[in-house]
């Protein structure tokens, strides 16, 4: 190839290059290269072109291969440097530098504006790379170039800036030359810089100082810039600040330092550094504290400056403050960074100053830590100081063989430093070696006489000198005072000062004042601060003890100073300010939980402010955490008494007394509870339990003086104990007494009732005699009241009785003497005097009304007064059965039963109750009371408490037997006899009132009730004719004529009851005569008659007196007469004036399933209603709450609670022998099964039919019930059985049952359709029609049902299945007529219902006729009429989906039946089903969307298969 071909390929490779056709280009080179190995240009354009094609190394060999051949050459290293920019290696940065060095040279002889471009590229690599050096060098060359080129003033002041910009960071690990460079670049700056002074200058003014700071060898030149600002910016305090903190951080305090900082404060008072330099000038002044506060403040505001936490560390030091001292030389340490040669000395020092403060703090913690600080001093081994602190801090650690070895090391090579002999002396003092110790610190103090602490310790040597020649105090006190005197801040020299004034001087008020300084120092010495607060209280001075705790409590944390809480709530306790004691003792608690002693007196604290559960929580957690301390426990003990827990307090006082069987609280209060329980028991009338109480109460106080006969109190319980027995019959007392008590031998004696009281006298007795108390003479006089009343009551010879009533009278006046202002002692005396045997009534009466003055709520005292005035002589039982005797009398006056007085006091305060139970505990205790027998049978027969009244009227009656009193006795008799025949006893009855003289109305009357309960109706007759003759009131003979017209209407003589009945009405009418009447005209099915007394019985009666009784005549009449709304309407109206009367809602529950059945869920509710108001009525209105569930279609899937086989279950748990609650039961089953069935679920509850039937068989035959119903109850439940077999497919069983019942009964139409749809079910199996002759045998079926319109359903059913639509129509629409005519809800609802399905079944079929569609119309819209039912409105809806499937209106009808809240799943899953395909059709995925998710939420499983079907064919 000749020179021109390889121009021209050259030429060719440039032109490719240029047009981006870089592979071309290649081609053309290497072509060049054949012939010209070494061409130039050839490989810088291969470099070129492997570089675009990204080819970096063959570009990077063909750029170096070219420089080779011509490395003056500015193309290849162009290029070169071009690749080395895009590459992202970091390996080429270095080579990149190179090449920008190697272009430097070319471009400086040539384009001045390329070289300072490529010299900027330079400087950024450099910068990238911190190579700080080589980019000050390059920066400077470009500003000389710049100079060189006479550049202007401002534009040299940007470079100097920005080589300042660049150099800025290269501070912290540069080389002197770079910071040389750096201060050079600062200096032509503000040289530069322009105006002066201003703020761009006053700026790197403050950067050239700032950064001048950081280079100490050039302090000169610090100091100088310093002075220089200062001169051209006079106002600004920086410059001085940056002074200061050099000042600070060298360590000298020159006068020029001095100036230096006096200056800057008046400059700027709030100045961190200046602030900073006043805390050190305080600390060279030993003004420590101030030091403390003015150093804190400076380095909250300039916190870069290690040596002022220095200075802190060592001021805090100087005060004792050793945490934060520690504190502080840890933000020293932390400040001072990486240990560099300018900070060495400050970290030792920190370090060494840290040591010093862990090693003061002495704790094993600490002294690791030390060890550690120590450890990081360098050169520390050498220096003896930090050996003597590595010695001592060995030795707060426990490590006493490697502080001896420092020590003994120490002493040899440094015999002169204090330290060492201090370090030995620290050794001994913790050996007790104190001669040894004594030695050592002395020879230290000789060395180093101004350390407080090493006369301290020779102090404390002193002090605990065990040798008689050493045991002069004075010595220990000569130290303890220079130790305070050479540190004012050491609070434990003055500790130990007060110690000794206290404990050998004597003097406590010099011994205060040095406890209170010793405190003041340290507020953590808790000691101090103790002994502080207990001198002042000693010396009366409670206003310095409580400054003290005030103060140590307002600044202390949560859960700190536990000594001053606890000492502060002690004193609140101590002055009887129990709250404010909790609260203290509550703090106190917060720092220690676990001191038990705290806690003990924090009970103590709750139980002075009266808070006993919490003290009794308090005392058992003292006992928890110290089981020893017995205060505690029987404090707990002792509360659960009061708190009336005396089982729980028996066990705690037990649980004491195994420990110490000798502690006679804990045996007191033993007794006291037992006694508590005894008391109890009594009130309850559980006489035994209590006599057993008081044996044990009886046993434990003996215990108890035995062991203290000195305590008065003792004896009293005692007395209390043994007196308690009074109430009790003397039969049931036989107590056994421990020997001790009785002044016998220890085994124990029985005693008697009598010797009991007599006893408690002697205790009271033997209680005066240690002291004389009103109470206890009280307490005599009572007791011997009551030995008065026993012996009265026994018997005995009334000259005894007459000298214990004059011995209570006396003891009684005395206690009144002693005490003339308690009622109760008063009221004793009063109802002493009172008594028959005395008989002062003057006295008694003065004696009551001083009881009432002394006390004016006195129910007692007024009642014994009033009692006094009407001057009975039974006083005490006339108050104790009063009550009752006005419950029964106001009973007994049967006008004021409206009253408001009546209706509140015996209605609303329960009063029969109160006082039956009144009567039945004083009839136990005074069996011989007959007229309280009366009121007590009496009051049980108003309860209906048959077989008590019984008894307590036989029991008066038999008291009365032998009295004088025959009238009384008569009376009983006929109580007794009427008990007897309200319990069926009426032979008994008849012998009862056939032994006494009948010659009263009610007597004769009762012997007539009885024969007539006997079925002796000839005798009943007598017996009502006697009373009639003897009646004296036009009631009493209307009563008596009812009576006699029962009796003949019992015999058959209708007539005659009407004539009876109707001689009542035309005198003056009685209500029931008129309710006999009028039910007899509802038996007879006379209308007109029951009409007609029904409305003379409204006209006589009003209000709420036999409301109940007057609405169910009423019901009865209306549904005899056919208005079957008027039933419940009757019912309703009575509630809604009666709304509180739970019979009338119970009998409204039981007429809406018959005659309003479509209000049967209101039934339902009605019930409930009934069992809220009344729980007694439970047996019938669970009942009708099942019925009305069933009829309104209740069943369990819907509420598993709430729902008729539940209520009918409870129905029969309550009452089992109810034969109609198993026959609901039954009909429950049946709707259960029918549902699970819909769901396509198995019955659960099959094969129970024969079961049930033979239950409520079993039940009727057990039952008084009437015939009728018992054979009405019987059919329905055998129907229903059969009904239940057939649907369950036990079709044979069902037949042979059918023909069972037939044979019982042969004209039986019901049974006879059943076994003929059995018969006909059979056939239809068979899936063969049936012939016309059976057909007409199965309407001649139906026919004699003709009644039935189930049986008309059952037909429409076969001739469907028969394909004969128009006759099913027929049957249907004949059902519906006859449940139109029975108003039947359900049924004309039913018809309808099947009449639509049978013409949609039709419609479906698409049959051309306009006649179903019309029908299925029509039938809906009347079953719609009747009710919202959700199957008209679905029946609606698929009507519309036959006609118009793709309409909208369709897709509202559905959407209105899926998406109605409350509608029935089964009819709700159909619409769903019947929608997903609509909406399919219209490709409604949205719809779609929403109605999957509906069917997933409802389990609805067909419609999610049918959408996999339907999405899976689009």
């Amino acid at each position: 190839m000749s020179n021109k071909e390889v121009k021209a390929a050259l030429k060719n490779a440039r032109d490719a290059i240029r047009n981006k056709q870089y592979k071309e280009a290649l081609k053309h080179c290497k072509a060049v290269l054949k012939q010209e190995k070494n061409n130039y240009n050839a490989w810088v354009f291969i470099g070129l072109a492997a570089a675009e094609l990204e080819q970096p190394d063959q570009a990077k060999g063909a750029y170096k291969k070219a420089i080779e051949l011509d490395p003056n050459q500015l193309l290849a290293w162009q290029g070169l440097a071009n690749l080395y920019e895009k590459s992202n290696q970091t390996d080429v940065k270095g080579d990149l530098a190179d090449v920008y060095q190697k272009l430097l040279e070319l471009y400086e002889s040539g384009d001045k504006q390329k070289w300072c471009d490529v010299c900027n590229k330079l400087v950024e690599l450099y910068h990238q790379e911190k190579k700080y050096l080589e980019v000050a060098e390059t920066w400077q060359k470009l500003i000389r170039m710049k100079q060189e080129e006479g550049a202007e003033k401002a534009e040299l002041h940007h470079l100097w800036k920005k080589m300042i910009q660049l150099l800025k960071d290269s501070t912290k690990n540069q080389d002197n030359k770079t910071g040389q460079l750096l201060l050079t670049a600062f200096e032509h700056a503000l040289h530069s810089a322009d105006p002066v002074p201003g703020e761009d200058h006053q700026n790197l003014y403050k950067d050239f100082i700032q950064c001048l700071s950081k280079f100490p060898h050039e302090v000169a030149r610090l100091e100088k810039a310093c002075h220089d600002m200062m001169a051209l910016y006079p106002t600004m305090s920086y410059p001085l600040e940056v002074l200061c903190l050099h000042f600070v951080q060298s360590g000298t305090l020159s006068e020029k330092a001095l100036h230096c900082f006096s200056r800057l404060l008046e400059m700027d008072a709030s100045s961190g550094p200046g602030i900073i330099c006043f805390g050190i000038k305080c600390l060279k002044e030993n003004k420590y504290k101030e030091a403390v506060k003015s150093l804190t403040e400076g380095l909250q505001k300039t916190n870069q400056c290690p040596a002022a936490w220095w200075y802190l560390a060592e001021a805090q030091m100087k005060i004792h403050e050793y945490r934060n001292a520690v504190l502080s030389c840890n933000q020293a340490l932390e400040a001072l960074g990486t240990p560099e040669s300018p900070n060495l000395p400050w970290k030792n020092l920190a370090l060494q100053l840290k040591a010093e403060t862990l090693i003061k703090i002495a704790d094993a913690d600490a002294a690791e830590e030390a060890i550690k600080a120590l450890e990081q001093i360098t050169d520390g081994s050498s220096d003896p100081v930090i050996s003597a602190l590595r010695g001592q801090a060995y030795l707060n650690k426990g490590l006493m063989n490697q502080a001896s070895k420092i020590s003994q090391e120490l002493l040899l090579s440094h015999p002169d430093v204090a330290e060492a002999h201090a370090l030995e002396g620290f050794i001994h003092y913790s050996q007790k070696n104190y001669e040894q110790a004594e030695k050592s610190f002395l020879n230290a103090i000789e060395r180093k006489a101004g350390t407080a602490e090493y006369h301290q310790y020779l102090g404390l040597t002193y002090w605990f000198m065990s040798d008689d020649t050493k045991k002069d105090k004075g010595k220990a006190l000569t130290q303890f005072l220079k130790a305070a005197k050479l540190d004012s801040y050491l609070g434990s020299a003055f500790y130990y000062l007060g110690n000794y004034y206290r404990d050998i001087a004597g003097d406590k008020s010099r011994a205060r004042g040095c406890y209170k300084k010793a405190f003041e120092l340290d507020e953590t010495d808790e000691e101090s601060g103790t002994a502080a607060v207990s001198l002042s209280v000693e010396l009366g001075d409670m206003d310095t003890a409580l400054s003290i705790l005030n103060e140590v409590t307002e600044k202390a944390r949560p859960g700190t100073a536990k000594w001053a809480w606890l000492h502060r709530g002690l004193y609140y306790l101590r002055t009887g300010r129990p709250s404010q004691a909790v609260s203290d003792l509550q703090a106190a608690l917060r720092a220690d939980p676990k001191d038990s002693n705290c806690w003990e007196s924090l009970g103590e604290a709750y139980f002075n402010r009266g808070s006993y559960s919490t003290a009794l929580k308090s005392f058992r957690k003292a006992s928890e955490l110290n089981p020893g301390l017995t205060y505690s426990i029987y404090r707990a003990a002792a509360l659960e008494q009061i708190l009336g827990k005396y089982k729980n307090a028996i066990a705690t006082y037990q649980q004491i007394l195994k420990k110490t069987e000798d502690y006679v609280p804990a045996l007191k209060g033993l007794g006291e509870c037992y006694l508590m329980l005894a008391r109890s028991a009594l009130d309850n009338y559980l006489d035994r339990k209590a006599v057993d109480y008081i044996e044990q109460a009886l046993a434990y106080f003996t215990r108890a003086v035995e062991h203290r006969p000195d305590v008065s109190c003792l004896w009293k319980l005692l007395g209390d104990t043994c007196t308690s027995v009074h109430v009790i019959s003397p039969t049931k007392v036989n107590v056994q007494v421990p020997g001790s008590l009785l002044s016998k031998n220890a085994t124990k004696q029985v005693l008697k009732k009598n010797e009991l009281l007599i006893l408690g006298g002697r205790c009271y007795g033997r209680a005066l005699k240690l002291i004389s108390l009103p109470s206890i003479w009280c307490d005599l006089g009572i007791n011997y009241y009551r030995q008065a009343e026993h012996f009265t009551a026994v018997g005995t010879d009334t000259t005894e009785i007459s000298e214990l009533l004059e011995k209570s009278l006396q003891c009684l006046k005395k206690a009144v003497r002693l005490d003339s202002k308690n009622h109760l002692y008063w009221n004793a005396l009063g109802v002493v005097a009172s008594c028959s045997a005395i008989g002062n009534y003057a006295l008694a009466q003065h004696s009551f009304i001083k009881s009432v003055q002394a006390e004016q709520i006195n129910v007692v005292a007024w009642t014994n007064l009033g009692v006094l005035y009407l001057a009975t002589g039974n006083i005490e039982q006339a108050h104790e059965a009063c009550y009752a005797h006005w419950v029964c009398s106001t009973l007994q006056d049967k006008d004021n039963r409206n009253t408001v007085l009546y209706l509140y006091n015996i209605v609303q305060l329960n009063a029969v109750p109160a006082a039956q139970v009144v009567l039945s505990k004083y009839t136990e205790r005074n069996p011989d009371d007959a007229s309280a027998f009366t009121m007590f049978g009496f009051l049980n027969e108003y309860l209906h408490l048959k077989q008590q009244a019984a008894y307590a009227y036989e029991r008066a009656a038999s008291l009365l037997k032998n009295s004088e009193d025959t009238e009384k006795y008569n009376t009983a008799m006929q109580n007794y006899g009427r008990s007897l025949c309200t319990l069926g006893r009426c032979d008994e009855a008849i012998e009862v009132y056939t032994s006494i003289p009948l010659t009263e109305f009610d007597g004769i009357v009762g012997l007539a009730l009885a024969y007539f309960k006997k079925g002796l109706l000839e005798e009943s007759i007598k017996a009502y004719e006697k009373a009639l003759s003897v009646a004296e009131s036009e009631e009493d003979k209307a009563h008596v004529l009812t009576a006699l017209a029962m009796i003949e209407y019992k015999l058959n003589k209708v007539d005659a009851a009407k004539t009876l009945l109707f001689k009542c009405s035309l005198k003056e009418p009685s209500t029931e005569s008129l309710k006999a009447l009028c039910t007899l005209g509802l038996v007879k099915q006379d209308a007109t008659l029951a009409t007609a007394a029904l409305k003379e019985l409204l006209k006589h009666e009003k209000g709420n007196d036999g409301i109940y009784e007057r609405c169910l005549i009423a019901s009865a009449v209306y549904a005899l007469q056919g208005r079957n709304v008027a039933v419940q309407r009757e019912v309703s109206k009575a509630i809604h004036s009666y709304p509180d009367n739970s019979a009338l809602w119970s009998l409204l529950s039981r007429v809406v399933p018959l005659y309003a059945s479509k209000k049967s869920k209101g039934g339902a509710l009605a019930g409930s209603v009934a069992h809220t108001l009344d729980v007694n009525c439970r047996k019938e209105v669970l009942l009708n709450i099942a019925v009305n569930q069933l009829v309104a279609g209740c069943h369990m899937l819907e509420d598993k609670k709430n729902n008729p086989l539940k209520n009918i279950q409870k129905a029969i748990h309550v009452c089992p022998d109810n034969p109609a609650a198993w026959a609901v039961l039954m009909a429950a089953c049946h709707a259960e099964n029918t549902v699970v069935c819909l769901n396509n679920t198995e019955p659960k509850r099959t094969g129970l039919e024969m079961t049930l039937v033979s239950t409520v068989s079993a039940k009727t035959g057990e039952s008084n019930l009437p015939h009728n119903y018992v054979r009405t109850l019987e059919d329905w439940c055998l129907c229903q059985a059969i009904t239940s077999l057939e649907e369950t497919g036990k079709l044979s069983e069902a037949e042979a049952l059918c023909n069972k019942g037939l044979k019982n009964c042969p004209e039986h139409p019901a049974l006879f359709l059943l076994l003929r749809q059995i018969q006909c079910k059979q056939l239809l199996q068979s899936h063969k029609e049936l012939p016309d002759n059976i057909l007409e045998e199965l309407r001649k079926t139906v026919m004699s049902s003709s009644s039935s319109a189930a049986a008309w359903q059952w037909l429409a059913k076969i001739y469907q299945s028969q394909r004969m639509m128009t006759g099913a129509e027929m049957c249907y629409r004949k059902s519906l007529q006859l449940a139109s005519q029975q108003g039947s809800w359900n049924g004309k609802l039913s018809s309808l219902l099947r009449l639509a399905m049978l013409a949609l079944e039709i419609c479906m079929a698409n049959v051309p006729n306009e006649h179903w569609p019309s029908l299925v119309q029509e039938a809906t819209t009347e079953a719609l009429k009747l009710s919202p039912c959700p199957l008209a409105a679905l029946l609606q809806a698929l009507l519309q989906y036959n006609r118009k499937m793709g309409a909208r209106e369709t897709r509202r009808m559905l959407e209105r039946v899926v998406y109605q809240p409350a509608n029935p799943e089964t009819i709700v899953s159909v619409a769903r089903w019947y929608l997903l395909q609509h909406l399919y059709a219209k490709d409604d995925c949205e719809l779609i969307d929403v109605l999957i998710e509906n069917a997933k939420a409802n389990g609805d499983v067909r419609a999610l298969e049918l959408n996999e079907k339907l999405s899976a064919s689009a």
